[in-house]
């Protein structure tokens, strides 16, 4: 099959440059705009959805084109300003640009419920959020990764404390502390690399060779830092506290892209930086159980909870575990000298990477929409929706079945290929792969079940059934504005799309992980038919599979409309339903307490795990803020005893030399004299 060509299109490092220039301009903008909201909601806005624009420009034609590389002089000798556009890094520059297009159409009308409450600086901080995060996936050098690393962090600390609430800021402090010490496990792993590369470039990280055990460290500690960034279990403690206390539109972009960086970091160090030494077999194995427990134990958690936006959240953790699923795989095959399973499993985690990302980013806009109307996160009180909010129901239905890997949208297509890549790495390798592969298949299955069954009560309970507002003389909710609605649709239409055409979609991702790994090109298509790296494996086609279930949904209709001859009777309506005798009531339909109910009941130990892995944030936690109260109340101590007497000590000395500077002239004259007199003196003498 041939790749797509994009030589009509300017060469994308200049597109990148110009994306770039387009969020500082947005940020800018944002900022000298302060004082008037509404147009600081357009010039934040509209730069950054061009600068989305350009970056999308920047990173599809480089999918399958050679690395393009910008370096120019830093301030310090160590320190190259070098930014490189290879297919891995221009993977995660297509998405993160798609997701801030989309999440800027959105906020045209979602920040009208900041207004007064500071729109200026969240477009500042938004603006910033997007360049850092292209930054990083593009720095080609140690100093400039950590910086723009950090600059990310610190601009999505300040839009979780956004709304300055006591929930926010306690959220906000969690995640900066979880982040920077992912960032501190992270900058060890490069100073180990620099000091055998003898510079902070990666390109001589590349060509590095370190010790075994040196090697396996580094893996180690890039492993947790940036899983830390990805959310994975246990690290994952600061997510379903910062992703709800975000705005609705940058929790899209934190859980549908940032959290990915840690994903594209654990890659960059394990499989570019390192080359995943063949000797390294345990690092896949490790990231496999890392990804398989994820997977479980964030559905299994996010069916608990009543809180919509911390519901996707969990949802969050669970797809990381799916994606790094893949790519412990891809790291296997690398290690036992497989490389059609490396190619294939790490193309199935680039994959749900892409997909993650979209159906997510819809979710939490729907979310969005749906507290945009409702003023609540609370799905008990909300229900009926759909009557009300059609357009919002429909695209949410679509992320929900996209998310539960319903054929034909694009979660089920990277979720097969996930499991063709468990099924082929357990036909060979060593006797513990193929022991620990099918258990990881069997927990990927568990996880699709309960996910399946998550966004069932999620999608009913606020969605179907009456409504349960709790305050109904403020009527009906109306529909989402527009601009909230387009930037739904682009998403919805997105997951329809990745999912069909994927039979074009998996070559290009194929090719993305091929050169990521160094191996030979693996087939992934022949036609409309998804094979799984090569013959022999199971065939999928998503087109036909499309045709049918549209067939299925129409063809009885047609059936009908035949037999009847185009007569059909109208249905019968009754006054109420039957209700065993007794009058409807709204606490008679299911809420998303009772539907989680046997839930919470079957995995009750694996909720008191979690309560104990948040009992053990909250003790640190609290042991910080005791630090710092004890430094608040010691620190006056030092400006009691010692600066505060020096300073009294110098104020007082001034005082009593004051009169001595009365501004006469002659007094002045005297003092010459005087001085010259002491000085001959202590000449003769």
């Amino acid at each position: 099959m041939t790749m797509m060509s994009f030589s009509f299109l300017p060469d994308p490092m200049d597109l990148l440059l110009v994306s770039l220039l387009l969020s500082a301009f947005g940020a800018l903008a944002s900022l000298l705009a302060k004082g008037n909201d509404g147009v600081a909601t357009w010039v934040a806005g509209l730069p950054g959805a061009l600068a989305g624009l350009a970056g999308l420009a920047a990173g599809l034609p480089a999918l399958t084109s050679p690395a393009s590389v910008f370096e120019t002089a830093g301030p310090y000798p160590f320190a190259h300003f070098i930014l490189r556009l290879d297919p891995l890094s221009a993977l995660l520059v297509a998405v993160i640009s798609l997701l801030a297009l989309v999440s800027w159409i959105y906020s045209l009308a979602y920040v009208r419920e900041y207004r007064g409450r500071g729109v200026p600086a969240m477009g500042f901080f938004m603006n910033l959020f997007v360049a850092s995060m292209i930054l990083v996936v593009v720095a080609d050098n140690a100093f400039w990764f950590l910086v723009f690393f950090e600059m990310m962090s610190l601009t999505s600390y300040f839009v979780v404390i956004f709304d300055q609430d006591e929930e926010a800021v306690r959220a906000g402090f969690l995640y900066f502390l979880v982040a920077h010490a992912g960032s501190v496990l992270i900058m060890a792993a490069f100073f180990i690399m620099a000091n055998y590369a003898g510079s902070y470039d990666f390109a001589d990280f590349r060509t590095a060779t370190l010790p075994a055990p040196l090697a396996s460290l580094v893996f180690l500690l890039g492993f947790l830092g940036f899983g830390a960034k990805a959310g994975m279990i246990p690290l994952h403690i600061w997510l379903p506290r910062a992703h709800p206390a975000a705005p609705s539109h940058a929790s899209a972009l934190m859980s549908g892209v940032m959290i990915k960086i840690g994903v594209f970091g654990i890659v960059k160090v394990a499989i570019d930086l390192l080359g995943a030494s063949p000797n390294a077999l345990w690092w896949g194995l490790l990231v496999l159980a890392f990804g398989a427990v994820s997977s479980v134990l964030g559905v299994v958690y996010a069916l608990a909870e009543h809180d919509i936006k911390k519901l996707l959240a969990y949802h969050s953790v669970e797809n990381i575990g799916i994606i790094l699923l893949g790519v412990g795989v891809g790291m296997i095959g690398m290690a036992t000298g497989n490389p059609a399973l490396a190619v294939l499993g790490l193309m199935a985690g680039f994959y749900h990477l892409i997909n993650h990302a979209v159906f997510k980013g819809l979710l939490f806009l729907g979310a969005g929409s749906v507290i945009f109307r409702m003023h609540t996160k609370d799905m008990e009180k909300m229900g009926g929706l759909g009557r009300t909010m059609p357009w919002t129901a429909l695209s949410f239905l679509i992320g929900a079945m996209a998310i539960s890997a319903i054929p034909p949208l694009n979660g089920f297509v990277s979720e097969w290929y996930t499991y063709q890549s468990l099924f082929l790495a357990a036909l060979g390798g060593t006797p513990f792969v193929k022991f620990a592969t099918p258990i990881a298949a069997m927990m990927l299955a568990l996880t699709g079940a309960l996910a399946v069954m998550c966004f069932v009560k999620a999608y009913g309970v606020i969605f179907a059934g009456p409504s349960r507002h709790p305050d109904p003389s403020h009527g009906a909710p109306e529909e989402a504005p527009r601009p909230m609605l387009i930037g739904m649709g682009i998403l919805a239409a997105a997951c329809i799309v990745l999912g069909i055409a994927a039979p074009v979609v998996a070559p290009v991702v194929g090719t993305i992980a091929s050169r990521t790994l160094g191996a030979a090109p693996v087939a992934f298509a022949d036609g409309a038919l998804l094979i799984p790296a090569g013959e022999g494996q199971a065939v999928l086609s998503t087109p036909l599979i499309a045709v049918l279930l549209i067939g299925m949904a129409v063809l009885p209709v047609v059936i009908k409309a035949m037999l009847s001859g185009g007569n059909t009777l109208a249905r019968r309506k009754g006054e109420a339903p039957w209700a065993a005798g007794y009058l409807p009531d709204v606490h008679m339909s299911a809420t998303a307490g009772s539907f989680a109910q046997p839930i919470r009941m079957f995995f009750g130990p694996l909720y008191d795990v979690r309560r104990s892995l948040a009992s053990v944030w909250t003790g640190l936690e609290v042991r910080f803020e005791r630090f710092v109260t004890f430094a608040r109340r010691t620190e006056p101590l030092w400006d009691r005893h010692i600066v505060d007497p020096v300073t009294e000590g110098v104020d007082k000395a001034g005082r009593r030399l004051q009169p001595i500077q009365g501004g006469d002239f002659r007094v002045y004259c005297l003092y010459i004299v005087a001085a010259l007199v002491v000085l001959l003196a202590l000449t003769v003498r």
